[in-house]
């Protein structure tokens, strides 16, 4: 049995989100900064009549940020009960992804992602990597703040 996964781009690096994780894939074009928060929050932008805070993924994957360009997008995703904006580099492709083809990550690579990253799996000649989009959004963390 496979599932469909949408295609991200950060920086160099292709990620993989479940599709049954996201809401809608969307343009980018600025977010309302909110102050206080942290800094891989992008702010908030108004989707569909819904105001939605965005997460900047490079931000929260520690890498330098670029400015936005024709190709970035926002995934909207709905975990947990929440709906947030992930910021991506780019997102322009769907993909059929068997689960016994999704591998744990090799255990240095899992320390080192603060568990960003659930699984990788090989595309033909391109390898993936799963986010674990509880852990992205920061389910865990935000309560309380």
């Amino acid at each position: 049995m496979s599932d469909l996964h949408v295609v991200l781009k950060v920086a160099d690096t292709e990620y993989v989100i479940s599709a049954a994780d996201v809401l809608h894939v969307e343009s980018y074009s600025g977010a309302t900064r909110v102050p206080g928060t942290r800094g891989y929050v992008g702010g908030l932008i108004q989707i569909r009549g819904r105001v939605v805070p965005v997460v900047a993924l490079r931000a929260r994957f520690g890498l330098p940020s670029v400015e936005p360009t024709l190709d970035s997008r926002v995934i909207v995703v709905q975990h947990g009960g929440r709906t947030v904006g992930l910021l991506v580099d780019s997102a322009r492709e769907v993909v059929n992804i068997a689960a016994d083809e999704l591998r744990p990550p090799p255990e240095i690579m899992a320390e080192e992602s603060a568990g960003f990253v659930r699984a990788v799996a090989q595309l033909g000649k391109r390898l993936v990597m799963l986010v674990d989009v509880g852990r992205v959004i920061g389910e865990e963390q935000d309560h309380g703040r």
